[in-house]
């Protein structure tokens, strides 16, 4: 197959291979972390924008496109994703802002475009064509929404005092509002065709559609407005949806005999694990609601705590989902292009499979195996890690330079100094006298991030009513 001639196929890989490369990134970040010698902050973005953009979204595209018409080349659309996200990812690497914000403007734009396919894909739905539109537009809509709010931080039209609620804005409408409605869209018409038997319920599947967009929506107003109990009320609205949909989906197998091929232990352990990430977040969400004397959490929950439920999402979900997919599109779509009659098509797409099915126990036990080993290490190890990264990096002699040298950077990036540092081009010595101030910066910045938020969460009612009666022209008192 000739690289100019994009046809769905080339999607798929191009997203897998994205999602090895954010992988092979992600494992290293760990293991410094671990090591206590931390990679720049940077490789961050590498690692989440390339899984998501590159590999999850990719795979999304190609697997629409592969519900059309295979044949028809997409150069223009795989271009503007892959060049995209490579400039994104090298926007961050040089700290230019406006960078990240044209590529960001090109993936988005790519994905405009694809409006049209996704209107087409939901008309064909077996649930009503007008309630699945509207499920599916809502999911195109929260995907603006996400990269709308991602373009605004790159461009820096978000208050600095804004940035957290503004990132939660950013990841949430893309993950839980984008890519998860389109899995949970998609499944509720591909699992019933690969496990070869009728969806179970289909009010069950209509009552999963109307309580996850509610949910999204109120999550998201808590988001921006901190409030906590709007947001445990949407979580427990998205843990419904979430149970009926574990539900449909594990009867629907059930009555398939309880198949177990690669292709469906992808599809319904990703299920599993969408719901214990569910339950997960409304657990991590409850914990903040009781704050220690110093307004911690009741519950310590660090960095690598924040790692372990994401990825419970990311690889526990959406990564099972997405193997899922391309272990079934992968060799039903080779079959369909490279045998040109019905008769040799079936033997091929049965060898096909058959290489899929020889490497089903390494597929599906490294992925789950994976996540809750990370689970593990986060609740078993958390403890004594944190306790040793409280300490800074020595600044004498000893100390290495590459370490003081990333821990510099990553203070930099948390102060929004990056591009600051990086154009004073320090010498070693001056690094190591700069980091204990930056760190302590960043300690303070962080502490009064923390503070300001929970004294606004604890004095919202009163600041609304003496805002209110300012504007209506009535006089406050002083301590007002």
């Amino acid at each position: 197959m000739k690289l100019a001639q994009c046809h769905p196929l080339l999607f798929l890989v191009t997203g897998l291979v994205w999602l090895m490369l954010a992988s092979v990134i992600g494992v290293a970040l760990f293991l410094a972390m671990m090591l206590g010698h931390p990679l720049p902050a940077v490789l961050r973005h590498f690692h989440v924008h390339g899984a998501l953009v590159g590999g999850v979204v990719q795979v999304i595209v190609g697997m629409m496109l592969a519900s059309g018409e295979r044949s028809k080349s997409h150069p223009v659309l795989f271009a503007a994703i892959n060049v995209g996200t490579i400039g994104m990812l090298a926007g961050f690497w040089w700290g230019y802002t406006l960078a990240v914000a044209v590529a960001g403007l090109l993936v988005l734009l790519a994905l405009l475009s694809l409006l049209g396919e996704a209107l087409r894909l939901a008309r064909t739905s077996v649930l009503s064509p007008p309630f699945h539109l509207g499920f599916f537009g809502l999911a195109c809509l929260a995907l603006f929404v996400g990269l709308g709010v991602g373009e605004a931080m790159a461009l820096r039209l978000i208050p600095y005092e804004d940035i957290g609620q503004a990132r939660l804005a950013h990841l949430h409408p893309t993950v839980l509002g984008f890519v998860t409605l389109t899995i949970m869209g998609a499944m509720h018409n591909m699992f019933p065709t690969i496990v070869n038997a009728r969806l179970n319920n289909l009010l069950v599947a209509k009552l999963t559609f109307a309580c996850f967009p509610v949910g999204i929506v109120l999550l998201i107003t808590g988001f921006l407005l901190t409030q906590p109990a709007v947001q445990i009320v949407a979580g427990l609205i998205i843990l419904a949806g979430t149970l009926l949909y574990a539900y449909n989906i594990g009867r629907t197998w059930v009555k398939a005999g309880r198949p177990r091929t690669t292709v469906s232990d992808h599809l319904t352990q990703g299920t599993v694990f969408l719901v214990i990430c569910v339950v997960t977040g409304l657990l991590v969400e409850l914990n903040y609601l009781w704050p220690t004397p110093n307004m911690q959490s009741y519950v310590p929950f660090g960095k690598l705590h924040l790692v372990a439920y994401t990825h419970l999402a990311m690889v526990g979900f959406i990564l099972h989902t997405v193997f899922g997919v391309l272990s079934h599109l992968l060799p039903t779509t080779l079959a369909v292009e490279r045998a040109r009659s019905n008769k040799s098509r079936g033997p091929y797409l049965e060898e096909l499979t058959g290489i899929v099915e020889q490497w089903r126990p390494v597929q599906v036990g490294a992925l789950s195996l994976g996540t809750v080993g990370l689970v593990l290490v986060a609740t078993l190890v958390f403890p004594s890690l944190a306790a040793a990264q409280v300490t800074a990096p020595s600044a004498g002699p000893a100390a290495d330079p590459a370490a003081v040298a990333a821990a510099v950077r990553e203070a930099a990036e948390d102060l929004l100094l990056t591009k600051v540092i990086v154009d004073l081009q320090l010498t070693e010595s001056q690094l190591r006298e700069l980091l204990p101030v930056l760190q302590n910066a960043q300690t303070r910045l962080q502490a009064l991030d923390r503070e300001n938020g929970d004294a606004v969460a604890r004095h919202r009612a009163a600041l609304q009513e003496v805002r209110d009666a300012l504007l209506a022209g009535r006089s406050v008192s002083t301590r007002a």
